[in-house]
């Protein structure tokens, strides 16, 4: 006879978190990827891609990382075959003006940027700072997830785990373990 159990956790009802990663490769070349885990911090989806930007005087160096940025997120979004409940991305990364004017997106989107680290915001982003053992600003677009939401439950489990960052490092292995060893960040 079976042994009667409930798992502790319902990590399908709460759902993947998305983990956007973006490097940049000289001369012109961009690797994104679109790393989905569970609240456990279990891998679920890994999707990639990559973008050959122009390298002309035409281009500010700034214009041609957004343009980049844009391609390979909206590029990624498309083919994903889930949909995150909410999406991380790093400030460093991520042009604070993607998400609330580039590109419309229907789930929460929480930039992290280090709490030491002076990072400009969006003004329709919100702000949250996680606890001081992480220590990391989280600005969120369109707002902070209700309190009792799933995506903010997701999120509250991420970070408990010491989730908040990693998965970035690990979006990063599967991009080497794609295209190579040697990457500029």
């Amino acid at each position: 006879m079976p042994i009667s159990f409930r798992d502790a956790d319902d990590i399908e009802a709460l759902g993947p978190a998305g983990f956007l990663r973006v490097v940049g490769q000289p001369p012109g070349v961009f690797w994104g990827a679109l790393f989905l885990v569970n609240s456990r911090g279990e891998p679920v989806e890994f999707t990639y891609s990559s973008v050959e930007t122009p390298n002309t005087f035409l281009w500010r160096q700034d214009d041609i990382r957004n343009h980049a940025v844009r391609t390979l997120a909206t590029s990624l979004f498309t083919a994903c075959p889930r949909t995150p409940k909410l999406l991380a991305c790093l400030a460093e990364e991520v042009p604070l003006d993607l998400f609330p004017s580039q590109i419309h997106i229907s789930i929460p989107v929480a930039r992290i940027a280090p709490v030491d680290r002076a990072t400009p915001h969006a003004p329709a982003e919100v702000i949250e700072t996680t606890e001081p053992a992480q220590s990391h600003h989280l600005f969120w677009y369109p707002g902070v997830p209700a309190k009792d939401s799933h995506e903010r439950q997701l999120m509250d489990r991420l970070i408990a785990g010491g989730l908040l960052v990693e998965p970035f490092e690990r979006a990063l292995v599967g991009l080497r373990e794609v295209y190579g060893s040697a990457t500029s960040q």
